[in-house]
């Protein structure tokens, strides 16, 4: 067990205390924070910060994988997909997105923004702070489907293409004062059982978006 002797244990400690602290200025200051205003957040000093962290580079990749991780704590874990319907579940799942990007929007602008820097520039270089989600999403979507021996080919693709829809619509509804988040949730999860729906048309899958997933799959057995 790590202890707070443990060198590992404590330079996660402080990565963690940066990241909080990078959370904090981007919430109230907005999404252009600079080191110097994160460091001082932190009670510390921007050498320190650079004794944790690279470059801006890792530390935003860490603030990348917080909303990542807090994302997948509400939206996926301890829920069994199996036993909810494919679009209550992705209504539940985007529930859990929105509720986060909805706590912390401007973190979602800054990230989103990171990916669009030159690389040329003083920035850091273009995040994809979907590319983690698409890939959870896509072990849990090929898992279902490996239990009923069917061809998963191309399913990292159209996880990736249903997440990236995602990212794209949230940059909109976070500039729309009249959209609000359950309008938000209901249109993304139409649109995301959509494109699955027809990449699992193309596999000759016939999923009812309305039926209990272990009842389609009991089915699809049979």
């Amino acid at each position: 067990m790590p202890t707070s002797r443990d060198p590992e244990a404590r330079r996660s400690r402080a990565r963690d205390e940066f990241v909080d602290a990078a959370y904090r200025v981007i919430d109230s200051g907005g999404p252009n924070p600079s080191m110097n205003d994160i460091a001082r957040e932190a009670g510390a000093t921007k050498p320190r910060l650079y004794r944790q962290f690279a470059d801006k580079a890792d530390l935003y990749s860490a603030v990348a994988q917080r909303m990542a991780d807090e994302v997948y704590t509400l939206a996926v874990s301890d829920f069994n997909f199996l036993l909810d319907a494919p679009v209550s579940a992705l209504r539940h799942a985007i529930t859990g997105y929105a509720e986060v990007v909805g706590r912390h929007p401007n973190v979602f602008r800054f990230l989103a923004q990171s990916r669009t820097t030159p690389e040329d520039s003083a920035a850091a270089p273009p995040l994809d702070i979907g590319r983690d989600i698409a890939t959870r999403f896509s072990t849990v979507a090929e898992t279902i489907l490996k239990s009923v021996d069917a061809d998963t080919t191309g399913i990292d693709y159209a996880c990736r293409a249903a997440v990236g829809a995602v990212l794209a619509a949230t940059d909109l509804w976070l500039d729309d004062q009249e959209l609000e988040a359950a309008e938000f949730v209901d249109q993304l999860s139409a649109l995301v059982w959509g494109l699955l729906d027809a990449f699992l048309r193309r596999k000759e899958i016939d999923l009812d978006g309305d039926e209990p997933i272990f009842v389609a799959l009991a089915r699809l057995k049979g």
